[in-house]
């Protein structure tokens, strides 16, 4: 048997599916959660503009306990998770950015 044809294999009627395949696809839109310079963490609507990072709709990840930052990402409305809006929202320069998450446009609203 070939190992790399191999894509799902069924024990005691539990499929496991090869990790390689589970990927999910891009989110479409333009939310995410930016984790910034200095250990800002934030999430809004992305716009790059000009060598800043401008963000509407803005929510300061202020703290999550207990369930990791995966566990942030899959459930903003935990009780676990302490987050506030930034009502104005605010805009940094492109360089602060040490990586971004996409989300869905609705996330943490």
């Amino acid at each position: 048997m070939d190992n790399n044809t191999l894509k799902e294999i069924t024990l005691d009627g539990v499929k496991y599916v090869r990790a390689d395949l589970t990927m999910q696809p891009a989110l479409l839109g333009k939310r995410a959660i930016l984790v910034i310079d200095r250990g800002w963490i934030v999430a809004g609507d992305i716009e790059d503009v000009g060598g800043r990072i401008k963000v509407s709709r803005a929510l300061h990840i202020i703290s999550w306990t207990s369930i990791g930052f995966n566990g942030m990402v899959a459930n903003p409305k935990s009780k676990n998770v302490c987050i506030q809006p930034l009502p104005n929202g605010f805009d940094v320069p492109d360089d602060a950015e040490l990586f971004r998450v996409p989300v869905a446009d609705d996330w943490g609203l």
